[in-house]
């Protein structure tokens, strides 16, 4: 089967693993939930361009890998929608100031801050994909979904057993997330063709990294005829 890290780890790395028992697949159970990770202007831009492009008036956007991802995303919505599956949203403090910020004072030259930074809508999620009006978007200042905020609560009191993460960045946001989803033990799936990065490279290699040891990476196509399977949600 070919994956899409099979061009940048060489044989002996998968052949390390293999043999050491990752990468078996951790499965998925009956309430999943979908979670939309920071899938913000300020990460994706405002249209689909370059990413040197893009970056000229948002430093943090993507570019045209980001654009390829929401389309994904968008029929994943869909789908959970139909299906009445949960959707989460985060993204970045709107509120942000030395203090919210934290370790980023010192992680982020601040000359490289995003240009767009009083523009209101530049945290804002794209039309393509915005929210239902039930859905949920929380807020948060560090890369995971869990941390400081109460996902991990409204997912327990949904009884949901699944979280299905798609969005950005795979190396950061996408990552952190994911392990705090395995150390909640939640059966995690990353959708593959859903997430992006601003590294082609990076993004390959968190991906084998992750689902080696903490989620099963999927294909888009896989996720929808898993989500096909459930049952109606009532909740």
């Amino acid at each position: 089967m070919t994956r899409i890290w099979d061009d940048i780890l060489p044989p002996p790395d998968r052949e390390v693993y293999r043999l050491a028992g990752y990468g078996v697949r951790g499965g998925h159970g009956v309430r999943p939930a979908l979670l939309v990770i920071d899938v913000t202007h300020v990460f994706v831009g405002d249209r689909s361009e370059p990413i040197l492009d893009s970056i000229e008036r948002f430093p943090n956007s993507c570019g045209e890998a980001a654009w390829a991802a929401i389309e994904q995303i968008s029929d994943l919505l869909q789908v959970c929608r139909e299906r009445g599956v949960p959707v989460f949203y985060t993204k970045g403090l709107e509120q942000r100031s030395p203090v919210t910020r934290g370790a980023w004072n010192w992680k982020k030259a601040k000359g490289a801050e995003r240009k767009v930074a009083g523009d209101p809508g530049a945290n804002t999620i794209p039309e393509l994909i915005a929210p239902a009006p039930n859905e949920i978007v929380i807020q948060k200042t560090k890369p995971s979904g869990f941390f400081g905020t109460p996902l991990a609560s409204y997912l327990t009191h949904l009884q949901v057993d699944t979280v299905i993460v798609t969005g950005g960045v795979t190396s950061g946001c996408i990552r952190a997330t994911v392990l705090d989803a395995f150390a909640n033990n939640f059966k995690t799936i990353v959708a593959e063709e859903a997430t992006f990065d601003r590294s082609e490279t990076s993004h390959k290699l968190n991906l084998f990294d992750m689902d080696a040891q903490y989620a099963d990476v999927l294909g888009v196509s896989e996720v929808k005829a898993y989500l096909s399977e459930v049952s109606q949600w009532t909740s």
